[in-house]
């Protein structure tokens, strides 16, 4: 997945920068050390590196005060412009087709107030959910986990009664309180039944008086809902990538604040690196391929809007830094701006391995 999203990224450079007439001399996937390499019938050279944190085109006189014929540096501003923003569109471009897609197909709504076209929307599938599992409840008992599907609770005299939402759960436990019930549940794909005995209204009602109260089963459910829209489908897709924009916008505000503040803790909370995003589709496998689908829209999202901001070593940095030197009238030396980047890149792959150390840390 992430491989397939650098390639997308790079493949906008290299689109731009052959219609602006730079010559290409390598597409990368991955960072060296070169794992294997294969010289095309164009001169292009394509390799494959052992490092899959990223991906990279290589252009000919790629530095801003490279002169010679088909360089990077020799062509126009606008030109430049285009190369560096290339893989930004490119991203979005993914981002925006993904969630159309999804919008037409089924969308899983993963944030309150997730934006969508109310008259165009149908809620086609709300599975009710084990969002966590009380110590010594009935659930932990019944050997309840986390993301177990609940779909009905009978009780002994063969009472049956489903639940199609999370307001509909304490309804339900509520009525067999102090009963010995049978859990309908749905784990891994797989149906299974579970018998606990719920807590009685007795019981609960003495523990909503102390510093732990409880309820009758003892969990705390989530939803899981898709929704899906049929023309409104590109209006769903716009509409989500501007929200999640400003969402992710946000959560870089927090982190560079609490980093200020020197609240390290609190700034960890907002990011995750590789390790995150591999418990977040291991955990979210199961849910379906629309979630998979969200997720990957919502990382090439993030790369267009990482790559967007003036970050050294990014593109958005990188054409950040040409237009201060132009604005300035000053010359972008060869060597300036690869200490720029290259102290820029040094950084990033510093806070990666930070990032992978907090990840490890808080999934396992």
């Amino acid at each position: 997945m992430f491989v397939g999203l650098v390639v997308v990224h790079e493949w906008g450079h290299f689109i731009a920068a052959r219609r602006g007439g730079v010559e290409v001399e390598e597409f990368g996937i991955g960072f060296p050390p070169r794992a294997w390499s294969r010289k095309l019938k164009s001169g292009l050279l394509f390799t494959l590196n052992w490092l899959p944190l990223g991906g990279f085109v290589k252009l000919k006189g790629e530095h801003d005060s490279a002169t010679s014929k088909g360089s990077f540096g020799a062509a126009p501003l606008g030109t430049k412009v285009k190369i560096m923003l290339a893989g930004v569109g490119m991203n979005l471009l993914t981002a925006y087709l993904i969630l159309t897609f999804l919008a037409l197909i089924g969308i899983p709504k993963i944030i309150e107030n997730q934006y969508t076209v109310a008259k165009d929307t149908k809620v086609i599938r709300n599975d009710v959910l084990v969002g966590y599992v009380s110590e010594d409840s009935p659930a932990e008992k019944a050997g309840l986990k986390i993301q177990d599907k609940l779909i009905s609770i009978e009780n002994s005299a063969g009472k049956k009664e489903y639940i199609p939402s999370i307001e509909k759960l304490p309804e339900v436990t509520q009525q067999f309180a102090g009963q010995n019930v049978t859990l309908n549940i749905v784990r891994d794909g797989n149906s299974q039944k579970r018998s606990t005995t719920l807590r009685s209204a007795n019981e609960v009602q003495a523990s909503r008086n102390s510093d732990s109260p409880k309820g009758y089963l003892g969990v705390s459910p989530t939803e899981y809902t898709i929704q899906r829209s049929t023309w409104s489908a590109p209006i769903v897709a716009a509409g989500l990538i501007k929200q999640f924009t400003e969402a992710t916008l946000k959560g870089l505000g927090n982190l560079v604040a609490n980093l200020f503040k020197g609240n390290a803790s609190e700034a960890t909370k907002q990011v995750s690196g590789p390790v995150g995003i591999f418990v977040i589709l291991k955990d979210g496998s199961l849910l379906g391929i629309q979630f998979i689908l969200m997720i990957i829209a919502i990382i090439s999202l993030t790369l267009a809007i990482m790559n967007a901001l003036p970050i050294p070593a990014l593109d958005g940095g990188r054409l950040f830094v040409t237009l201060l030197f132009r604005a300035m009238k000053k010359p972008l030396s060869k060597e300036r701006e690869e200490k720029i980047h290259g102290t820029g890149f040094a950084i990033l792959m510093l806070i990666f391995v930070l990032i992978t150390i907090v990840d490890v840390r808080r999934f396992f």
